[in-house]
């Protein structure tokens, strides 16, 4: 019996980025379906957020993430511009932002189309892998969506006709990762148990071969 099970995920999460590449391993060698739950970042959801942490948690957590690309041998580059706008003295969020609000929608547009693992995976290597400059600007995005099979200017020519749909999808999304009991991306949500952070597949995993996990046949 195939296994289901919900990725709760961001494009401004790092941690998100480096643990899609074995998100797909495991679908692709165990009978499971995972269905991606793009949600905005914490920064966005409650921007108070980082006025409100230690402040020695950014230091560990810039040291932290790239000490886990390394660990996994994915590549990383802090993106620039960082998909959400921030003052890093300040810690503070503006109200605008222009770049995280069209990335979530078009991750739920990619859903729609049958492609959002493939646009996650594309889109966030374009983002965080470092292989671009200013993946913002020129074809960058649509070299993304292409490689996931979509067509970017579709996509947003849907998105300039409307994101009501898109926007109450996402809020939904942070809803049910609320009621399943956390609040951080990217959370692997299994028979209603979250696993949060990237560090925690393995444990996902563990459960559910307890719940019946089995090898893909063929």
């Amino acid at each position: 019996m195939t296994l289901k099970a919900d990725l709760y995920w961001s494009f401004r999460s790092p941690y998100s980025y480096l643990i899609l590449p074995r998100i797909e391993a495991l679908v692709s060698e165990w009978d499971l379906d995972i269905d991606m739950r793009f949600v905005y970042p914490i920064a966005v959801r409650a921007p108070d957020f980082f006025e409100r942490i230690d402040p020695l948690w950014p230091r560990y957590f810039m040291k932290d993430v790239f000490r886990v690309a390394d660990f996994l041998g994915v590549p990383f580059k802090w993106p620039d511009p960082d998909p959400v706008v921030m003052d890093m003295k300040t810690r503070t969020i503006p109200s605008e932002q222009p770049y995280i609000h069209r990335l979530t929608r078009l991750g739920i547009e990619a859903e729609r189309r049958g492609a959002a693992m493939a646009f996650a995976r594309e889109g966030s290597r374009t983002i965080w892998g470092g292989g671009v400059a200013h993946w913002h600007e020129g074809d960058h995005l649509a070299k993304a969506a292409e490689a996931a099979g979509l067509d970017l200017a579709d996509m947003d020519a849907t998105l300039e006709a409307g994101t009501e749909a898109h926007d109450d999808r996402i809020a939904a999304n942070a809803a049910a990762l609320a009621d399943a009991g956390h609040w951080g991306v990217p959370t692997l949500v299994f028979d209603g148990e979250p696993f949060f952070g990237q560090d925690r597949l393995d444990m996902a995993v563990w459960r559910m071969k307890q719940k019946g996990l089995e090898a893909r046949k063929g």
